[in-house]
């Protein structure tokens, strides 16, 4: 098979007019370059130019050669530089995979914002509570949160959410309030149905960091039904604060031993390898971690210090 490179090299000499000027132009050595067409003349069996010291001539094999290779040589080169302009420019579509409630903490506005500041971009969502399968599934970078353990793809933290224990006045009255930890094993708690989802709730506290096993009747899927659980009083729940925080300020939910909490959800962008990343999801994953520190996490604290009048006082 002919090597593209050597036949790519032979164009550039013959349009330098001699080896000399085109080692200068591709900044690589002359004799390499004599080296790379004697290899082309071999494959071809045919001699494609007359050598001197001081010009070349193509011979009439040659001559055939370059006019049959140039334009297919050029056209190579401006898709190689069209490439090259387009990966400095984002384009194209980016899969994003999200647990499906995304969109109640992460704005749809903020979506729009997005594709408006990069009109050749564009998103397709892969909205699901099941882990996605990043690389069997063509995504291009998943956004998760708690520990990371595929050690096969990247994983760039992105920040942290805190949680609390929350539960609704209806629940507390009529089951009492926990005074300890120890309390929680009395009480129905609002567990994950995610496939692993742990049973044991790892806390941090006056004492450091603890863990208490939890039970209950009721197991959901996502932060929103497991929100919706506990406002309807159904048990105790362990949630995050960005998604609890209008419940706590409005007294439709009450933090339950408020000295403890879960210091940070980590969240994470997850995508296939470093390597060549595209613009497009570059700039999709700042996009976000922007949003999640300057929106977000803004948000976070004010609830923090809104619900410091949101505990439970029976």
């Amino acid at each position: 098979m002919v090597d593209l490179n050597q036949v790519a090299l032979f164009v550039q000499v013959v349009e330098a007019g001699s080896f000399a000027e085109a080692a200068r132009r591709l900044n690589v050595p002359a004799n390499t370059l004599s080296r790379q067409i004697q290899q082309l003349e071999s494959h071809l069996g045919i001699r494609l130019m007359q050598r001197s010291t001081r010009k070349l001539t193509l011979t009439e094999a040659g001559t055939i050669f370059h006019e049959r290779s140039i334009s297919q040589v050029e056209q190579l080169l401006a898709v190689a530089e069209q490439m090259g302009q387009g990966s400095a420019m984002p384009s194209g579509t980016v899969r994003v995979a999200t647990t499906a409630d995304f969109l109640e903490f992460f704005s749809a506005d903020w979506i729009g914002e997005f594709l408006l500041a990069y009109p050749n971009v564009r998103l397709d969502l892969v909205m699901s509570d099941a882990r996605a399968d990043v690389i069997g599934e063509g995504i291009d970078v998943a956004f998760r949160g708690g520990e990371m353990t595929d050690s096969s793809l990247v994983a760039r933290k992105l920040g942290s959410l805190p949680a609390a224990l929350v539960a609704s006045p209806k629940y507390l009255s009529e089951r009492g309030v926990p005074a300890s930890l120890a309390d929680l094993t009395k009480h129905d708690c609002i567990k994950s149905a995610k496939p692993g989802s742990r049973t044991t709730w790892r806390l941090v506290g006056p004492e450091g960091p603890v863990e208490v096993a939890v039970a209950g009747r009721l197991a959901a899927g996502t932060a929103q039904s497991q929100l919706r659980a506990v406002v309807a009083g159904l048990g105790i729940g362990m949630l995050p604060t960005i998604i609890s925080c209008h419940e706590l300020r409005t007294g439709r939910l009450i933090e339950v031993l408020p000295q403890y909490g879960e210091t940070g959800i980590s969240i994470y962008a997850v995508y296939p390898s470093r390597k060549l990343l595209a613009t497009a999801v570059s700039v999709f994953i700042d996009f976000v971690e922007l949003k999640l520190r300057t929106e977000v996490l803004p948000l976070i604290e004010r609830a923090s210090t809104d619900r410091a009048v949101a505990y439970w006082k029976p």
